[in-house]
């Protein structure tokens, strides 16, 4: 450690790049190291990422790796991660996420009631109006209109959808989802960081103050009932930390799954011609895109909690972990020399980018259902749609923790 205070980091690690440029090439770069990589993350700290689909499950499943930083990273607990740290809002969130054992499944079984197959399955009319009222403001387009398909379709589809559930008002759904998006981003000064914690907190907890005064028949409601009921069940730093958890999980990373799943349709039109004449279900094309284009790179954070032998690595006590699920996706171990392709047809589609074990996503049935309807919806409204720009020229997120685009410029009709 530095007079500063900076975590030193070894020579070989690999320092991820802020920006996000091209997390595919960082990906590959790290399996070049070995499933299992040494990587600097902003503010010099030392941390591995798990890019091996196998050893991906083994340390999902793994309960030495555990998630709570107050507990288990002893840089933080002592001080040398400070609140100067980009990612410290990774660390500081209260919920299912940063939470193990029996607190973990506490938290958990308050949300899992409403995100089952199906509790999911009852939201697909929900999911139908919003993508059929999403794709008649689209068709008010100019015919020669450069349209931003993410701003206007991929985002606010799994937004609405997810805000309605838990009864953000729309006046304050700006407010509530502005903090989740500055979470992920990975180019931020530390100062950005820490006002953004202190925003995002005071958002929600003015939401859960409305929702006290004007409870409604939503989740947000019901959880605060329950609260009400058996203080112990959940505090107010919980029911914070769950609905920046809830909001932004099922937003940001559902945006990604559309907005990738449209950029491979367009850009391989023989397989969107499968799809669309009924030889492949668009199930498959949701598999294959959660394959290959995973909506989130990198996933904050696990914290091994005794010296782990995995992969042929040894990953010390106290360092932290980063999930490498765009990465693990591309394993030509698991998937061949060609895991880097787009292929519908593909046998084995299998991945992890909805977790695996206890902390698999809670959200996952309806991240498929609103795909799913969203997809071939939107093929059907606009047959001629195309990219505004070379499939290059996409521009994408701008961090390395997820795997999206920045903007999604198109044509709706035929130039």
């Amino acid at each position: 450690m530095t007079e500063q205070g900076v975590v030193c980091v070894e020579p070989e690690s690999i320092v991820l790049d802020p920006t996000g440029r091209d997390v595919h090439a960082e990906g590959a770069r790290l399996r070049r190291s070995g499933p299992i990589a040494q990587v600097e993350l902003p503010g010099g700290v030392r941390a591995w990422s798990v890019v091996g689909h196998d050893a991906l499950k083994e340390v999902l499943n793994d309960e030495r790796f555990a998630k709570d930083a107050h507990k288990h990273w002893p840089a933080f607990i002592n001080g040398e991660i400070g609140e100067d740290f980009p990612l410290i809002g990774w660390v500081m969130m209260d919920n299912m996420t940063t939470a193990d054992g029996a607190d973990h499944a506490r938290l958990r079984q308050l949300t899992a009631k409403a995100f089952t197959l199906r509790r999911s399955e009852e939201m697909r009319p929900r999911v139908e109006r919003i993508t059929a009222e999403l794709l008649d403001d689209l068709a008010t387009s100019g015919p020669d209109e450069v349209v931003d398909l993410k701003d206007r379709f991929a985002y606010p589809l799994p937004t609405r959808v997810i805000c309605e559930l838990f009864g953000v008002p729309e006046d304050r759904r700006r407010d509530v989802m502005r903090g989740g998006e500055v979470n992920t981003e990975t180019t931020i000064s530390h100062e950005e960081a820490v006002a953004n914690v202190e925003q995002w907190h005071q958002a929600m907890y003015d939401l859960v103050a409305f929702k006290r005064r004007e409870p409604d028949d939503d989740l947000l409601s019901k959880l605060i009932e329950a609260q009400q009921e058996d203080g112990s069940r959940l505090n107010d730093s919980e029911l914070a930390g769950t609905l920046h958890l809830m909001l932004g999980a099922g937003s940001e990373t559902t945006t990604n799954l559309i907005s990738k799943a449209v950029v491979a349709l367009l850009t391989h039109p023989d397989q969107l011609a499968l799809v669309l004449a009924g030889e492949v279900p668009w199930a498959e094309v949701i598999e294959e895109t959660l394959r290959v284009e995973s909506p989130i790179a990198q996933l904050p954070f696990r914290f091994a909690t005794e010296d782990i032998d995995i992969a042929g690595v040894t990953i010390p006590k106290g360092d932290p972990v980063l999930t490498g699920f765009a990465a693990s996706g591309r394993d030509a171990t698991r998937h061949g020399d060609d895991a880097d392709r787009f292929d519908i047809t593909r046998a084995d589609k299998r991945h992890l980018s909805f977790g695996y074990g206890v902390h698999h996503c809670l959200g996952a049935p309806l991240a498929r259902i609103e795909a799913l309807v969203a997809l071939p919806a939107l093929f059907e409204r606009f047959p001629d749609l195309s990219l505004a720009v070379p499939a290059d020229q996409v521009r994408p997120a701008g961090t390395f923790l997820l795997n999206g685009v920045d903007t999604l410029p198109v044509h709706l009709k035929r130039q």
